[in-house]
């Protein structure tokens, strides 16, 4: 079962009479849990089915980062540590990898541009 995550809102109106709710727990108002794709030795992902016969790959954990460098050429390169995450800053002690989180790689570093836990791949840009 996924995680409620409807909007909240007051139950009272200005007068102080009780609202009363259209409709209760919509099915497009579930979500999941996080993935929190972490650094590990070996690449584990999981597939999930969606609605509309739809698959969704999940990073559990990730070795490898395909990285573009200036000149436009796509390396795969091995991920060293999380450098700095936009998110929470408990993540880069983590070492759980987000879109636009910084990692170090054996080329330099570069920043995340993907979902990592919702492609199943991670994609970043070289910067230096």
């Amino acid at each position: 079962m996924g995680i409620y995550h409807r909007p909240v809102k007051t139950k009272t109106t200005g007068t102080g009479a009780k609202k009363t709710r259209a409709a209760d727990n919509i099915l497009a108002h579930y979500g999941r849990q996080p993935t929190h794709t972490k650094i590990g030795e070996s690449e584990k992902r999981k597939i999930l089915k969606g609605r509309g016969n739809t698959i969704k790959l999940k990073l559990k954990t990730a070795v490898y980062a395909n990285v573009r460098d200036k000149n436009g050429q796509i390396k795969k390169v091995k991920i060293k540590k999380v450098l700095q995450t936009p998110d929470n800053r408990h993540f880069t002690r983590q070492n759980i990898l987000t879109k636009g989180g910084i990692i170090e790689t054996e080329i330099g570093k570069a920043k995340i541009t993907n979902r990592v836990g919702q492609d199943g791949v991670v994609n970043a840009i070289l910067i230096d």
